[in-house]
């Protein structure tokens, strides 16, 4: 488990890219709607105001797959900063989460 983001750490916002994230979901099911909110708080903490996310219901959108290569739901795509990342899951797993999206500052460890 990571340790609480102090304010006083770099964050990657510092640097000023716009990070630009899609999330492919399935409905309203609960795995997603955890990803959803789980997303938006590591996004609020680590990239405050220099991020966007579209939410994408595949139920009403299933073409929106294609573009991404979407196999499974919930799958949040990183499209910028590039290179394209990909990260598969609730993404309850906030370590995983960090280093899956590379939003943890250079040199940055997990305690």
């Amino acid at each position: 488990m990571s340790e609480p983001h102090s304010p006083t750490d770099e964050t990657v916002a510092d640097s000023g890219d716009q990070w630009d994230l899609c999330l492919y979901v399935t409905d309203r099911s609960p795995k997603c709607l955890r990803a959803i909110e789980n997303l938006r708080r590591a996004c609020d903490e680590y990239l405050a105001g220099h991020y966007h996310i579209e939410v994408v219901d595949l139920l009403e959108n299933p073409r929106l797959a294609a573009d991404d290569q979407i196999l499974a739901v919930p799958t949040v795509v990183r499209r910028l900063p590039l290179p394209i990342r990909k990260l598969v899951g609730d993404l309850s797993d906030n370590d995983r989460l960090l280093a899956g999206l590379q939003l943890r500052p250079s040199g940055s460890t997990a305690a």
